[in-house]
């Protein structure tokens, strides 16, 4: 790896480590320079503007999300063993360690909701992906005759984002201690719903 592309890494996780509490908007360069023992013109030639930071940085917890939790829950058996492996690594992802203020991806899309422009789009184009995934993965389980032929798979992945996004209030703004134990029951509700009943032939 050449100088150029290590410093430029190094700045970039930095980066997501304050965005992931302070958010991507209060990203400052100068923050940043100073947090990198480096001068903001040094840091701006990395990335032209706060915008392209903020891109790179959102690109990179994307990459960073894959890489714990969608590509590892492949490995699992298809169907119902595939969509615990993914509700489990995210519930994981959420409190990993690297990520001092939870879930980048979670933060900004209430940061950014109402902030027009190319983050946003960013941040939308990742989000309906991982929907259209969970759905995927959804129909996927009802090929295998784990589910319901009658399971709506949109509906599924709403609710189950519904679980994640309750357990990530619950854990990171309340403390509640009794986060995960609710966010898993509230899972296997939403599974056991689903599931095909023994017996039934269609």
């Amino acid at each position: 790896m050449r100088k150029g592309e290590a410093t430029r890494e190094r700045i970039l996780e930095s980066a997501l480590e304050l965005a992931s509490t302070e958010g991507l908007t209060g990203l400052s360069i100068g923050r940043l320079a100073e947090r990198n023992a480096m001068s903001k013109s040094g840091l701006f030639s990395h990335f032209g503007s706060k915008e392209g930071l903020q891109l790179d940085v959102l690109e990179l917890a994307t990459a960073k999300f894959r890489e714990r939790v969608f590509t590892p829950a492949l490995r699992a058996d298809r169907g119902e063993p595939r969509i615990r492996a993914l509700f489990t690594r995210w519930l994981d992802w959420i409190d990993h360690q690297s990520l001092p203020g939870g879930c980048l991806l979670t933060a900004a899309a209430a940061e950014l909701d109402d902030q027009p422009g190319a983050t946003r789009d960013a941040l939308v184009d990742v989000q309906r992906q991982w929907a259209d995934t969970l759905a995927r993965a959804v129909r996927i389980a009802i090929e295998e005759r784990h589910f319901r032929p009658d399971v709506d798979p949109p509906l599924f992945a709403f609710q189950l984002h519904a679980i994640v996004l309750g357990y990530h209030h619950a854990r990171r703004l309340l403390r509640d201690p009794h986060a995960g134990r609710r966010a898993r029951e509230a899972f296997e509700a939403l599974v056991g719903s689903a599931r095909r009943r023994k017996g039934r032939v269609a």
